[in-house]
């Protein structure tokens, strides 16, 4: 019997391909969609995060975002830990942080309401596939435990996938947003 670790790694295997391909074929508008929905949040403290290897990169949408009120990074504390998040605006000082992603020099940290949240795979009812740490979860069940919070995945359509192996821990995305759609779920 295949157990789900075993399956979530066929799945993750399976995205990336999707993604790899999604990415190699992407136009210079891909964050379009991701703008328009942001403006809906304006002023409202936000994070986004640093593309890496074949992610859609949000900074198109997190740049316009930033004229209108604080925009964080996601940072990586430690294993088992909730994600923290340092204040970025376009062209602040960058370095290296955890897994190769830039995070700001100075340590000035936010809390965000709205995050957008990076994926290997998503489904049409808000499931979404990490990439099996469990820093999103965790940060999204501690920030919704003191305050509405919304996720917002962010993807290449070709991510999405029939259906997912979930776990009870994994926290719901309010929405998705592709460069060709957006999936809107009910309040989680």
């Amino acid at each position: 019997m295949t157990d789900l670790k075993t399956i979530k790694a066929e799945a993750r295997r399976a995205a990336f391909a999707r993604r790899k391909t999604a990415h190699d074929a992407a136009g210079p508008d891909e964050a379009r969609l991701l703008c328009e929905v942001l403006a809906d949040h304006r002023g409202v403290p936000l994070s986004g995060y640093m593309a890496i290897r074949t992610e859609i990169d949000p900074r198109p949408a997190m740049a316009q975002a930033a004229a209108h009120g604080p925009v964080g990074v996601p940072v990586i504390q430690g294993k088992g830990l909730p994600l923290k998040f340092l204040r970025w605006w376009p062209g602040c000082p960058l370095r290296e942080g955890p897994f190769g992603a830039m995070v700001p020099q100075v340590d000035d940290f936010l809390e965000p309401e709205v995050l957008i949240v990076p994926l290997v795979a998503f489904d049409r009812q808000g499931g979404r596939l990490g990439y099996g740490g469990g820093f999103y979860d965790r940060t999204l069940e501690k920030l919704r435990a003191r305050r509405p919070t919304r996720a917002i995945g962010f993807a290449y359509a070709a991510q999405e996938a029939e259906t997912l192996p979930l776990e009870p821990t994994d926290q719901p995305l309010d929405m998705i947003v592709t460069e060709r759609e957006v999936l809107r779920f009910g309040a989680h």
